[in-house]
């Protein structure tokens, strides 16, 4: 993010855009007044893209677009602009609660992100595409292919409880891996009925689909860690960090100067303490349920491994239980630590990363 006094000091006209995914609609706003300069709607393609730019040079030259959904929807005309060198400024979509006090239409939902970032004094910029793209598409791949896999698993383990006894039989006492190498090989025999060929033939589908889409997120993952030693070996060498950690933290963190410190970090992960006081207390913090939950998720495998494997961090979860601490509350503190500390690492490299 970066910081600045307020948008309508540097610029003329902010241009707020709603994305969806055939169209776009775009207002034009003054930005020391707020007056509505104009609007327009145009479609998600390269034709679209300039209409809006022209739309935009007949308000003002020095402007700034503020975007929803830079990274989904308005992904295409934000590379757009950047190829073009236009400032944009990215958006959350508007809560839902917000947007209900009120008309909702397109252009009214664009007229408000233009309005939104006039107020804001810490304007957050696009994710980057390049590595950290690449990055994100083989993540998405690779947790498709995984929860699939893992979906075709449960399924094999129903359907053998209910098969007949000499099916079922085959797989006593097996973990999901083997019951998963046994189906694949299955054979038919003539002699069984109905019920039985086909809950073999099933079972024997879903053992290689399984099998099939664990080797794809192999090689998904093998093409993230390629990537990320090109681009940040150094989170490797943190304790707990793996390949799918690494490459969620960099998809969430962008690049340098994107998020403005250690707190916006830890509150981008959902990992910063929100205060829950009443009259009588004063200390009380509740969980945070915000934030990239992917990025929350790839912070709680780091503190579960350092636990595990990493002495100074087993030393101090043994020394807050003795607190009173509960291993949740212990959980938060280590997840806050280590956003920190990825974050003064990502914002800070090694010279020789």
């Amino acid at each position: 993010m970066t910081s600045v006094t307020r948008l309508s000091e540097v610029v003329d006209v902010i241009i707020g855009v709603d994305t969806h995914v055939q169209t776009h609609t775009a207002a034009a706003v003054e930005a020391r007044t707020g007056a509505l300069l104009g609007q327009i709607t145009v479609e998600t393609t390269p034709a679209g893209y300039e209409e809006l730019t022209a739309f935009a040079d007949e308000h003002a030259a020095l402007r700034a677009w503020a975007i929803e959904g830079t990274g989904g929807h308005g992904a295409g005309l934000a590379r757009h602009l950047a190829h073009d060198q236009e400032v944009v400024v990215e958006l959350d979509r508007p809560e839902r609660a917000r947007r209900r006090n009120g008309a909702k239409s397109d252009p009214l939902d664009a007229e408000r992100a233009a309005r939104e970032a006039m107020a804001r004094t810490r304007l957050g910029t696009p994710r980057a595409g390049g590595d950290r793209q690449a990055l994100s598409v083989l993540l998405a791949a690779r947790r498709s292919a995984v929860e699939a896999a893992t979906l075709a698993q449960r399924q094999l383990f129903s359907l053998v409880i209910a098969a007949p006894e000499p099916i079922r039989a085959r797989f006593r006492g097996k973990k999901i891996p083997a019951m998963v190498a046994t189906a694949a090989v299955l054979r038919l025999d003539p002699s069984w009925d109905t019920e039985t060929t086909t809950t073999v033939t099933v079972l024997r589908s879903l053992a290689r689909r399984a099998r099939d889409l664990a080797a794809e997120a192999a090689e998904h993952e093998k093409a993230i860690l390629a990537i990320v030693r090109a681009w940040r070996p150094d989170l490797l060498d943190q304790i707990g960090v793996g390949p799918i950690v690494a490459a969620t933290v960099l998809c969430a963190w962008s690049h340098p100067g994107r998020v403005h410190s250690e707190a916006a970090f830890a509150m981008l992960a959902g990992v910063a303490p929100i205060p829950a006081n009443s009259g009588q207390t004063t200390t009380r913090y509740r969980l945070n349920r915000y934030g990239d939950r992917q990025l929350n998720r790839a912070l709680h495998t780091v503190a579960l491994s350092r636990q595990r494997y990493h002495q100074p961090t087993r030393d101090y979860t043994a020394r807050r239980t003795s607190e009173g601490k509960t291993p949740r509350e212990i959980k938060r503190c280590l997840k806050r630590y280590i956003a920190r500390d990825l974050y003064r690492l990502l914002e800070n490299p090694s010279p020789t990363t």
